[in-house]
């Protein structure tokens, strides 16, 4: 059967998953379907006393069940039977989601969905594996490390990959022993709903996952700053981040994991394999029409290869197939909603009027929907808006150099250091590149994340704080304690 939908027969979960739940709420943001701009539906903005019981209802549930007290196997289990859940119901989450968001029903059938039961399955695994330490002291004394859950965490997810960056959140909170509860994006939050809905079904606990549904104005400022929600993790853009630090700090210091925004450099030297480094870059920048925080979007290529390697890039980004998100035949996204689109649109013009040449794009793509073209720029200094901006769009600058001191120069951001890509078959200048470069990641001979969960992400400078995904994201959700005990 096939994965393509009539985006007016979807039946959506409108309303906040509170306990084991779904509390209908008059809606009060408008929303539009990014492929058409078609009005569908109405999403409800959580008040302060809505967020203070999903926060109480949370903490509730963890003393009633024990969760962060149970025999770690047992939430091993839990979690991995939300993970076969997430796998069996595919074709229903793939549609929630595709039908209010950028990603292509395709692409979340084959990987978002897949690899947020992947990830789910990963953080169980570290349940009954990673917990205290005893550390050496005298033979009069018992040293130890011990940990435990936070409490209530409060995780915030973005409009660009809700499925995936809800599983970012969900499985590392849970897996070490809290409950959460999540503000997914106000422009798509229906699939995040669904997924709470499912992990009641597995047999999560009911009140472990609550999800409020509103905008960061009311709904995030109410929960980051409320005094029970013991830690927040947080995906978005570096000035939503900074409003909820300040707001953490005006409320009460709690921690905070911040996975921030990036303007990450893509380096290729002379010696690189030109097919594979154009196809990467490519993909970097059309994938999710540049919708994302490691979207590499400033090539920087050797003056030796710059031609024949921006030829392939171009021809690359003439060759995409743009369409609706409910068709499965679509590989290219529409931006999130016409504002969004009217910004990279802005940024590209100003950059032209300062002197850009744009080789390929430029403008919105004729049709319904809120489509933008994939966009080259060349001829940018250091000053371009399309150089010192994240666009969060498919807009890809090109700058060029001799050497490795130059790249470097080039690469280096004053805001961001999120993530970079370096192409080179030259093993000695990787380690130097890599130690230089001021990044959270770097990949080398490729870009983008693969499916080895066990890598972390996260940002360097105003790209966040901590990290998501590895073991660290587990240890990100436990706090410790040193035990010392006179024998």
């Amino acid at each position: 059967m096939s994965l393509s939908f009539d985006p007016d027969r979807i039946s959506l979960p409108i309303g906040h998953f509170i306990g084991d739940r779904l509390l209908e709420s008059p809606g009060l943001l408008p929303m539009r379907r990014p492929s058409d701009g078609a009005f569908y539906a109405e999403c409800p903005i959580a008040s302060e006393e809505v967020v203070d019981e999903a926060v109480q209802i949370a903490r509730k549930a963890l003393k009633t069940s024990n969760w962060g007290g149970v025999r770690p196997r047992e939430r091993a289990n839990v979690l991995r039977r939300w993970a076969d859940l997430i796998e069996s119901e595919a074709k229903t989450l793939a549609k929630l989601e595709a039908v209010s968001s950028t990603r292509p029903v395709g692409q979340l059938v084959a990987g978002d969905i897949a690899v947020t039961a992947e990830q789910i399955r990963f953080f169980a695994e570290f349940a009954d594996k990673e917990g205290s330490d005893l550390v050496p002291t005298d033979d009069k004394h018992l040293g130890m490390i011990m940990t435990e859950p936070f409490g209530v965490v409060g995780a915030i997810t973005p409009w660009n990959f809700p499925v995936s960056m809800a599983g970012w959140k969900l499985g590392p909170a849970l897996a070490a022993g809290n409950a959460v509860v999540l503000k997914p994006s106000e422009m798509t939050p229906f699939s995040a709903v669904f997924l709470a809905q499912l992990a009641v079904q597995a047999g999560l606990p009911a009140g472990l996952v609550n999800v409020v549904l509103g905008d960061g104005q009311t709904t995030g400022t109410a929960m980051t700053g409320h005094p029970d929600v013991a830690k927040v993790s947080f995906t978005g853009s570096t000035g939503a981040g900074a409003a909820i630090m300040a707001n953490v700090a005006h409320t009460g210091i709690k921690p905070m994991t911040l996975e921030l925004g990036g303007k990450s450099p893509q380096i290729v030297f002379a010696d690189a394999d030109l097919d594979q480094a154009a196809s990467a870059i490519a993909g970097s920048i059309i994938a999710n029409a540049g919708q994302a925080c490691v979207a590499g979007s400033r090539l920087i290529a050797h003056a030796f290869v710059a031609e024949p390697l921006v030829e392939a890039i171009l021809a690359r980004m003439k060759a995409v197939q743009a369409g609706p998100t409910w068709d499965v035949a679509t590989t290219y996204s529409p931006i999130i909603s016409e504002g969004q689109r009217t910004r990279i649109h802005s940024l590209v013009q100003a950059a032209c009027a300062e002197g850009a040449e744009c080789l390929t794009g430029g403008e919105p793509m004729e049709g319904k929907g809120y489509f933008y073209a994939p966009t080259l720029l060349a001829k940018v200094d250091q000053s371009s808006p399309a150089v010192t901006e994240e666009i969060f769009g498919p807009v890809l600058t090109l700058q060029t150099f001799t050497t490795e001191e130059e790249a470097l120069a080039l690469a280096d951001h004053p805001t961001y250091g999120l993530a970079a890509g370096l192409f080179t078959r030259d093993v000695s200048r990787v380690m130097r590149i890599t130690r230089a470069i001021s990044a959270g990641t770097v990949w080398v001979n490729r870009y983008g994340r693969s499916r080895d969960h066990i890598l972390p992400t996260g940002g360097y400078k105003r790209s966040g704080i901590g990290k998501d995904l590895g073991r660290e994201a587990y240890h990100a959700n436990r706090r410790s304690k040193s035990v010392l005990i006179q024998v």
